[in-house]
């Protein structure tokens, strides 16, 4: 069965917000990653003023849930507007879950990132539906420990 959790996108300061929800919910942090961390990819450099910025966090809230969040600017940033700035984060059991989840829920909507591998091991997309709703759906092919 898949899990269910909040993503939040901040426009520079999401380290500063998980570091004071941190303060509030208690734990650590499993994963911590920033852009400058980022294999380069063809025609997509990472601009100076990005490379100390989250490129992911996580902090568990409990057993079930997890919050999660990233930076965004620039090129990324374009769409960023605070109070809209999550999505619904769904962590699938399997490859071919994740797939039928993704390509049900984005039928008529908008591919942000099509689903594949990513350098960090999850299988990864992200779209908004076709009611404005934004999405990642996920499969940790190589979970973290």
């Amino acid at each position: 069965m898949p899990t269910v959790n909040v993503y939040l996108t901040f426009e520079g300061n999401c380290k500063e917000a998980f570091d004071f929800y941190k303060l509030v919910f208690g734990g650590e942090f499993p994963y911590v990653g920033t852009f400058a961390e980022m294999p380069p990819q063809e025609g997509m450099p990472v601009p100076d003023e990005m490379k100390d910025k989250i490129m992911h966090i996580s902090l568990p809230i409990s057993k079930e849930t997890i919050i999660m969040g990233s930076d965004t600017g620039g090129e990324w940033g374009v769409n960023y507007k605070q109070g809209t700035n999550f999505s619904i984060s769904i962590t699938a059991d399997s490859k071919e879950e994740a797939d039928k989840l993704y390509n049900g829920l984005s039928v008529d909507g908008k591919i942000t990132m099509p689903i594949d591998s990513t350098f960090w091991g999850d299988y990864l997309g992200m779209f908004t539906d076709k009611f404005g709703i934004n999405w990642m759906v996920s499969f940790n092919e190589n979970p973290q420990q």
